[in-house]
C-alpha cells in the first residue's frame, strides 16, 4: 500500500482585523478624494477645527471618537501619491474655501470653549438686501392722547362755531302804494362787531316810500347806490357756510330774495334764554330796542334821523353774546328742523 503524504501548512493566518482595517482605510481615502474633487473638504494641510460640534453625530466608519465628543481621522498611512490625486490635490489649493461650510477656529475664554455661531456666519454670506423704510401714514394721530383731544376739539368746534357774523337790513316801500318792503341798505358785521359790509342797494323797481323815520334812507343815498343784483352777489358771498345771527332775520332773508339754512340761523328774537333774561315771556317777540335797552342798557333806534343798520347788528351779536354757550348746548341737544 503506497504511503499518502500531505503537506499541510500549519502557520498562522492573517488576523481578520487587519484585513478589515485595510478595507477601511481604501474605503475611507476613496471617500476622502471623492470630497475633495467635489470641494467639500479644505486642504490637507489645514489644521481641524477645534471648535466642538453642536448635535453630536455618530462617528462615520473609519473615525475614532475623542473624549470632548468629536471624531478624528485617523492618520494616513504615507504613501506614493498617485498622478491623478496629485492633481485633484493641485486644482483644490486654487480653490477658495467656502467660509459659511467651515466653522471658524474657537476662541477659549478660560476653561470653556466658545460655541460656533454656524447659523450667523450662514446668514453673513448671504447677500444683503436692502428693505425700504415704510412710508408713515399722513395725518395720523400719534397716540391715543392726541387722537381724543382732537376729538374733543371738533366737538367744541361744532358746540360754538367761529365762523359766525351779524346782518341787518333797512328797507324801502316799492310796488302798489309802497307796501312792497325792498332792500335799500344792508350792514354786517363779525363776532368782534366790526364792520364787514355796508352799502345802501338800488332796488330794481321805483322807489314809492323811502321811510325815512325807521330805515334813515333818503333820496341822495340812492344816487351811488350798489344795484341789487350786484349786491346781493356781494353780500351771499360772505354769509355762505357761516352762523348769521339777526333779530326778526327772516325779514332780512326775505328781502334778499335768500334762504339761509336753518342750523346756521340764529334769530334773536326766538330765543327763550334772551327774554328770561330781560324779565320777559319766554315766547313773546320783544323788540331789538327792548332788548338792547334791558340787558345791555343802551339806547338805539332813537331820534328822527332813522336807524342804523350798522347799530342793530352790533346790539344784536352783542345780545347773542350773552347767552351763545347756553344756546348753543341746547341747539346742539335739539338741532332745529330745516325752513
Amino acid at each position: 500500500m503506497s504511503t499518502l503524504l500531505l503537506n499541510l501548512d500549519f502557520g498562522e493566518p492573517p488576523p481578520k482585523k487587519t484585513l478589515e482595517g485595510n478595507a477601511k482605510h481604501r474605503r475611507f481615502v476613496k471617500k476622502r478624494r471623492f470630497l475633495e474633487r467635489r470641494g467639500f473638504l479644505n486642504k490637507k494641510n489645514q489644521p481641524p477645527s477645534k471648535a466642538p460640534k453642536l448635535h453630536s453625530e455618530p462617528p462615520k466608519k473609519g473615525e475614532a471618537p475623542q473624549a470632548d465628543g468629536t471624531c478624528k481621522a485617523p492618520p494616513l498611512p504615507k504613501k506614493k501619491a498617485t498622478a491623478s490625486s496629485s492633481g485633484s490635490e493641485q486644482s483644490l489649493d486654487k480653490k477658495t474655501a467656502v467660509p459659511w461650510l467651515t466653522p471658524a477656529p474657537s476662541q477659549k475664554d478660560g476653561s470653556s470653549v466658545a460655541k460656533v455661531d454656524l447659523l450667523g456666519e450662514f446668514q453673513s454670506a448671504l447677500p444683503k438686501i436692502k428693505s425700504h423704510p415704510t412710508r408713515p401714514q399722513k395725518n395720523a394721530p400719534q397716540n391715543s392722547t392726541q387722537a381724543h383731544a382732537e376729538n374733543k376739539c371738533s366737538g367744541a368746534s361744532q358746540t360754538v362755531p367761529k365762523k359766525m357774523v351779524a346782518i341787518d337790513c333797512e328797507m324801502v316801500g316799492t310796488g302798489p302804494k309802497g307796501h312792497v318792503s325792498s332792500l335799500a341798505r344792508c350792514s354786517i358785521v363779525n363776532y368782534d362787531g366790526d364792520v364787514l359790509y355796508d352799502e345802501y342797494i338800488l332796488p330794481p323797481c321805483h322807489i314809492v316810500d323811502y321811510r325815512t323815520r325807521w330805515s334813515g334812507i333818503r333820496k341822495q343815498h340812492m344816487v351811488n347806490a350798489t344795484p341789487f343784483k350786484i349786491a346781493r352777489n356781494q353780500i351771499l358771498k360772505i354769509l355762505a357756510g357761516k352762523v348769521v345771527v339777526g333779530h326778526a332775520v327772516h325779514n332780512d332773508f326775505k328781502a334778499l330774495q335768500y334762504c339761509h339754512p336753518k342750523a346756521l340761523t340764529r334769530d334773536t328774537s326766538h330765543i327763550p334764554l334772551l327774554n328770561r333774561k330781560a324779565d320777559c315771556p319766554e315766547n313773546a317777540t320783544v323788540s331789538l330796542k327792548r332788548l338792547t335797552k334791558k340787558l345791555l342798557n343802551r339806547d338805539i333806534q332813537v331820534g328822527k334821523s332813522g336807524h342804523s343798520s350798522v347799530e342793530d347788528a352790533q346790539a344784536t351779536m352783542e345780545l347773542y353774546k350773552l347767552v351763545e354757550v347756553d344756546w348753543e348746548q341746547r341747539l346742539a341737544q335739539t338741532p332745529p328742523k330745516d325752513w
